[in-house]
């Protein structure tokens, strides 16, 4: 209800200063009773045990599956205490789901299974889960020592709404009597036995409880997303919650807004590559811009200076990220084209989003993980080429950028075109003919 065509969306940021930016691809399989699948952490590599495989898997693109469900997510680790002790880490508990659901509902169901009966081993997490009809987000944490599993609450985005989060925990308050609003049986009790919360049911408010509400989080976190909101909520409407913001003042911010208009994925597109231009956090405009205008600051992120302390702003686009995308959920096109993932691989800001589709079954080599690694370079890795702009840009921003939007526009601009023809193409066509055809596009 909030896009032009009526498609769900989701975007997303890996950022990691270690991630090489690559597409991941699963392929449909059927197992034998008895099989089990090996469950590895996805940032470590650490083998963390088995479980038992289901009959089918459906095949998965990215972080989309054949059916057209996304799942992303953004860290925001919450009460050290209570790290997970299980088996499922945050990056298995989205992939093994996306091979295992085809809905958002069906989503919610199986990871919230998925953590209770082989627990969970990561910290606080927010994760957006969408279908071609339904938006949610879904935010959970470990009960450290005391419990393998975990507590959750999960929200559906109304029609007409757009949200966001960015590694804080952004459910506040929430109904506790509403079809579209999930959550585990024990997420208030849970807190109330660890000392977390004595009010009354209806005040419990998730984010204060589980997380750590402190100058990064607002700062660092929710400031992101209130650019978002800043950027397509009617103007000025975000500047009451600066205070919560600046200061943690005031009332927080909501889990959704309206926007003015109705988005594209374009729209979303140039979201990701948002350095807080035209805002009070402008980063084009203080001291550490340099000569050149820069947006972009090393790490750490804070600083000494005469004995007073100092921050950069983090930004929604940054050097360190190994791959984001937008991803376009529609149910009334064709089948093989019910998902698009538009995909990207390093900085946000350079790179050129491509299409993939929830039929696709052929990584791209360009984009394949058996194309390069993050220290062997290699001219024929879409993460290297951009990388290499990306670096090159950041020397003299202002002089190379304005060249850099050019190239990457009119790129940008003929593939949306191209995939807006398949479209039509494919409307009567077959499945398997439909699949080739999007195939050779990616």
């Amino acid at each position: 209800g909030a896009t032009d065509s009526g498609s769900s969306m989701i975007t997303y940021a890996a950022d990691s200063h270690t991630l090489y930016g690559a597409l991941y691809h699963q392929a449909a399989a059927d197992h034998s009773a008895g099989a089990m699948r090996r469950v590895v952490d996805w940032d470590t590599g650490k083998y963390r045990g088995d479980i038992p495989e289901i009959a089918h898997t459906y095949a998965t693109i990215g972080n989309m599956n054949e059916h057209g469900l996304t799942i992303a997510e953004s860290t925001w680790g919450g009460r050290h205490e209570l790290e997970g002790t299980g088996t499922i880490d945050y990056g298995s508990l989205i992939y093994i789901t996306l091979q295992r659901a085809k809905t958002a509902r069906e989503a919610i169901d199986v990871m919230t299974k998925l953590v209770a009966d082989y627990g969970y081993a990561s910290e606080g997490e927010s994760f957006s889960i969408a279908d071609p009809n339904e938006v949610w987000v879904m935010e959970m944490i470990g009960k450290g020592k005391a419990d393998k599993g975990a507590v959750w609450v999960a929200r559906r985005v109304p029609e007409g709404y757009i949200s966001g989060h960015a590694n804080h925990a952004r459910i506040h308050t929430f109904p506790l009597d509403d079809p579209e609003t999930l959550y585990s049986p024990d997420v208030i009790s849970f807190a109330r036995s660890q000392g977390y919360f004595t009010g009354k049911d209806e005040d419990f408010d998730f984010s204060r409880a589980y997380a750590i509400t402190d100058a990064g989080a607002l700062r660092g976190c929710d400031a992101r997303v209130w650019s978002y909101f800043n950027r397509f909520a009617p103007q000025g409407e975000m500047d009451k919650y600066l205070p919560w913001i600046l200061e943690g003042k005031g009332e927080p911010m909501p889990l959704w807004v309206k926007p003015a208009e109705a988005l594209t994925a374009k729209d979303l597109k140039w979201m990701m590559r948002d350095h807080f231009e035209g805002t009070p956090f402008d980063m084009t405009k203080d001291i550490g811009a340099g000569p050149f205008d820069s947006p972009y600051r090393w790490r750490p992120m804070n600083y000494t200076v005469d004995g007073q302390e100092y921050v950069h702003e983090r930004a929604i686009a940054t050097q360190q990220t190994g791959f984001s995308f937008v991803a376009d959920m529609n149910k009334d096109r064709h089948d093989a084209m019910k998902g698009v993932l538009w995909f990207g691989v390093d900085d946000a800001n350079t790179c050129v989003y491509v299409p993939v589709f929830n039929s696709t079954t052929t990584v791209p080599p360009s984009l394949s993980e058996e194309t390069a690694d993050l220290l062997t370079l290699n001219w024929d890795s879409m993460f290297w080429v951009n990388n290499w702009v990306a670096n090159q840009a950041y020397n003299r921003y202002s002089q190379m950028i304005p060249d850099i939007r050019k190239v990457q526009g009119n790129l940008e601009n003929a593939i949306s075109l191209e995939v807006a023809d398949a479209e039509k193409a494919i409307s009567g066509m077959k499945n398997s003919e439909a699949e080739k055809y999007l195939q050779e596009i990616s």
